[in-house]
């Protein structure tokens, strides 16, 4: 012999009206959060990373290696990491070798157009741009200036841009 059947309670009709009102207000809160996050002083971050700003933080790098500045070589390339490092001796060598490498390559460089950039986040972005640059060359004859497309990564810390990561495209021989 089977017992009795149980009675089941009634549904409320409230419960998913209220677990729909709650999940409603978390996903405002997620998005509010988040735009309280990009803004900084009341302007939205994206600009920090401008063509202005990146073509600056690009030809004061490319100065850096041509000078053999290797201070601020290394600056960059550490990408915001330089004042928080104890001991800089590898990376200020790898900064000199850098700048060797660059000043075997060209005399001179001068970014003439940002041709690019792929923003990875408001603070960070990757830039292809085109400079005009002379090659190193024999004294006797002055060698022509020629374009090169290069790709840097930059990131935007402490109203700075830093050039992370530089590397030139193949298309000449050098």
């Amino acid at each position: 012999m089977l017992p009795p059947p149980i009675p089941y309670p009634k549904r409320s009709r409230w419960r998913p009206i209220l677990v729909t009102l709650v999940a409603l207000v978390a996903v405002a809160a997620a998005v509010g959060a988040t735009a309280l996050v990009m803004r900084s002083d009341g302007k939205s971050t994206p600009d920090r990373l401008t063509t202005a700003s990146a073509q600056t933080a690009i030809q004061d790098y490319l100065d850096a290696l041509q000078r053999g500045d290797v201070e601020t070589i290394a600056r960059h390339t550490l990408c915001g990491l330089f004042d928080a490092v104890k001991e800089k001796k590898s990376d200020l060598a790898l900064a000199d070798l850098s700048s060797d490498a660059f000043r075997k390559q060209f005399s001179a460089a001068d970014v003439t157009s940002i041709d690019k950039m792929v923003f990875s986040s408001p603070y960070q972005a990757q830039v292809l741009f085109t400079m005009r640059v002379t090659p190193a060359g024999s004294r006797s004859q002055p060698p022509p200036k020629v374009q090169e497309q290069a790709v840097a990564q930059l990131l935007a810390q402490d109203d700075e841009v830093l050039v992370c990561s530089y590397l030139l495209r193949a298309g000449a021989q050098y």
